[in-house]
């Protein structure tokens, strides 16, 4: 039986596919306020300057391509179980080729119902060739469509699932986050007692004596996983 490994994925998991999140120390995101353009309020504000940023970033997407460190975690999957939560909305892993993933603050591939985000009947699967989202664009339950991302302060629905992967790891990874982001960071938690935690993180961070750090960026950080675990 092959054993199960779990990884948390953050910010610093993209940046070397030149990928940005709004998890930046300076609280902007592409040169917006996260509160413009990320929270429930910046939607109810202006939807159109929110759903044209999405586009905006989409696009880019479409264009970035997963870094080494991606391609390792999914390679994994030949000698091992793996599982990934990312708290990143790309799709950089499921382009890497890892076919079990977990998106804890959304998918920006996605758009959905502004009413009830997480009703399935609503929610698209975005493609390259039909990207953008024309402002004032209705789901199927005559709301706006909005961005498929949780935004502050909203709850986070996949949290219980990745849990449950969390807490049946026979080993922990967490790659580019600086586990200051709740409720995400609170996983650890679930991690069995005795199962390796590992951070990959170029940054020192203090992350209690439990936990082994790498101190890399994702790609060089995988390649001394890999020769450890």
């Amino acid at each position: 039986m092959k054993k199960k490994v779990v990884f948390l994925t953050g910010a610093g998991m993209s940046v070397e596919s030149g990928f940005k999140t709004f998890r930046g120390n300076d609280g902007l995101w592409e040169n917006y306020p996260v509160e413009q353009i990320a929270s429930h309020e910046g939607w109810e504000r202006d939807p159109k300057l929110v759903t044209e940023f999405y586009n905006k970033l989409r696009r880019k997407l479409w264009d970035a391509q997963p870094c080494e460190g991606h391609k390792l975690i999914a390679e994994m999957e030949k000698d091992y179980d793996v599982t990934v939560l990312t708290q990143n909305v790309d799709n950089l892993h499921e382009k890497a080729g890892s076919s079990k993933v977990i998106h804890l603050h959304g998918e920006l591939t996605k758009v959905c119902s502004s009413i009830d985000p997480y009703d399935p009947r609503y929610i698209q699967e975005l493609t390259p060739e039909n990207s953008d989202v024309k402002p004032g664009t209705k789901a199927g339950d005559g709301s706006l469509l909005r961005p498929f991302i949780v935004f502050f302060g909203e709850s986070v629905p996949m949290l219980e699932p990745a849990a449950k992967e969390a807490s049946e790891a026979d080993i922990f990874v967490i790659i580019g986050t600086s586990l200051v982001v709740y409720p995400a960071a609170g996983l650890v938690q679930f991690v069995p007692k005795g199962a390796p935690i590992y951070l990959i993180d170029p940054n020192p961070v203090n992350a209690g004596g439990s936990v082994i750090q790498i101190q890399k960026g994702a790609s060089e950080g995988m390649k001394e996983l890999l020769t450890k675990i």
